[in-house]
């Protein structure tokens, strides 16, 4: 697993560059059938992960969002494949906020044993094995990292200052005090691994690589990333690659469940 981790870690690096060399310059964006932006980066960080992935490991399937037409039929058999977001938070990319990640996982039966993200603006790194520990990689050494347990108040919230939905706008109220902080793509798993913040409601759709990686991170620092009847979030289930919604926790025993229950009045 050793040599597994550090080929993706060599690969997001190096996928990481080459996203920067079109950040660095005027690009187009088109968008995908979603709606969703695609850029120049997407597909160069695309193109690096996946030759790169299928000569460390070629038994090993590969699941990317820019190659995601693979069908189920296929799909279902699998027991162990990569699961590659060349570039998360695309949306933060083009606003040129820094905010964007590459994501790396490895789903073992449905879960995620091996996750990198990198967010190459900052050259910020982290990387974690189930049953091993999540570490933050600066100037060559691996420091380890955990969440912050037990949480106090004000809870540290991962949600937008100003746009809210409903359901997590009456989780909120329910928290109680609580800080917000927004922040683009995976690295609202990667601030609760690393005990800068505490929880992560996600009422609305993701996609299966939008949280593989931060999820296997975020698990192997002492927290969770459960779906709304405590299960935790798994892979390759269904035919489609929507994520339920779910809750990301850096301490498991917050009252997670009394946050999510009817209409708040007042």
């Amino acid at each position: 697993m050793s040599t597994l981790r550090e080929g993706c870690i060599a690969l997001a690096r190096a996928a990481g560059d080459a996203i920067l060399v079109v950040y660095a310059q005027d690009f187009d964006v088109v968008s995908k059938d979603d709606a969703s932006p695609l850029t120049q980066a997407d597909l160069a960080s695309h193109h690096i992960i996946v030759e790169g992935l299928k000569a460390l490991a070629p038994d090993i399937p590969v699941l990317s969002e820019e190659d995601a037409g693979i069908p189920w039929s296929q799909r279902r058999a699998w027991t162990r494949h990569w699961l590659v977001d060349p570039l998360d938070g695309t949306r933060e990319f083009v606003k040129k906020n820094g905010e964007f990640t590459v994501n790396i996982a490895l789903i073992e039966d449905g879960r995620p044993v091996l996750g990198v993200v990198y967010a190459p603006v900052t050259d910020y790194l982290l990387h974690a094995e189930a049953g091993v520990g999540a570490f933050l990689r600066r100037d060559g050494q691996d420091i380890a990292i955990t969440t912050r347990r037990p949480a106090t108040t004000p809870l540290r919230v991962a949600a937008s200052r100003s746009h809210l939905d409903e359901r997590t706008a009456a989780a909120l109220e329910r928290m109680g005090e609580t800080e917000r902080h927004g922040l683009g793509s995976s690295l609202k798993f990667c601030r609760i691994a690393e005990g800068r913040m505490d929880v992560y409601p996600r009422f609305g759709p993701t996609s299966e690589w939008d949280t593989a990686a931060a999820q296997c991170v975020l698990e192997a620092a002492g927290g969770a990333v459960l779906r709304l009847d405590g299960a935790p979030l798994d892979y390759n289930r269904k035919e489609n690659i929507l994520n339920p919604d779910f809750i990301a926790l850096g301490d498991v025993d917050l009252p997670w469940r009394d946050w999510l229950g009817g209409p708040v009045h007042g």
